[in-house]
């Protein structure tokens, strides 16, 4: 079997699922990517409210385990955050088409948005730490902040990088190259995981294209640990 058609039965795999459960915990990245698309639009943005849809989000997908310094705050410390990610010049960003991300612009956008985003976080992080902290702030919360609010990157985490050494596709780590490499394989196979993505909708919006990556390499590293019985519920 084809790379690409392993992808899309994983892909249809990960949306069925969530379509038979309607309350399904996956579904808060829809909420929180929806959320997004209509600030973008609106002139008068409760942050509040977004701040709480992005922590709830997070939540869910994992990023408020018992060791995790977020954890110890509230919802509000994502405040500014929000006012960041709403910005116009980040426009550009939002749903982006994988070829998009070749354009140095575009790229250059992205980095900034990273680089925000790691500034703010580690300061909560050192500030909630008595020791010193020796270790780089996890990928896996900047990546699943961008994925929710802009479904610009996949989420980093475990299985998604699992999946993608399973069909290597891309390496693990997260960087522009490894974000390449994944454009690559959607452009190269786009006719395909195109019509794939046709059915694939988050309330009246189609889900992006990394997001389509994003869950389909994340249920093919799922299923391999459970074929490991590695997994525990």
């Amino acid at each position: 079997m084809e790379t690409v058609d392993r992808v899309i039965i994983a892909a249809n795999s990960f949306y069925t699922k969530l379509r038979n459960d309607p309350n399904a915990r996956f579904r808060s990245w829809e909420h929180c990517y929806k959320c997004f698309h209509d600030a973008r639009n609106n002139p008068s943005v409760d942050y509040d409210y977004m701040s709480l849809q992005l922590a709830f989000y997070l939540a869910s997908w994992g990023m408020y385990r018992g060791s995790s310094f977020l954890l110890q705050k509230d919802y509000k410390i994502h405040t500014p955050v929000i006012e960041e990610l709403l910005k116009s010049k980040y426009n550009c960003l939002f749903g982006l088409e994988c070829r998009k991300l070749n354009n140095k612009e575009t790229q250059d956008k992205l980095m900034d948005l990273e680089s925000f985003l790691k500034v703010y976080y580690n300061k909560l992080r050192k500030n909630e730490k008595t020791a010193e902290i020796k270790t780089e702030l996890s990928s896996t919360l900047i990546t699943k902040i961008l994925m929710g609010s802009l479904g610009c990157v996949p989420a980093y985490d475990r299985y998604f990088i699992n999946g993608v050494k399973e069909l290597n596709v891309t390496t693990g780590n997260y960087n522009m190259q490894s974000l390449l490499k994944l454009v690559q394989f959607y452009e190269e196979n786009n006719e395909k995981l195109e019509n794939t993505r046709e059915n694939l909708k988050v309330y009246d919006l189609p889900y992006p294209q990394m997001k389509l990556l994003d869950m389909a390499f994340w249920e093919i590293g799922f299923e391999k640990d459970k074929r490991n019985h590695k997994y525990r519920s």
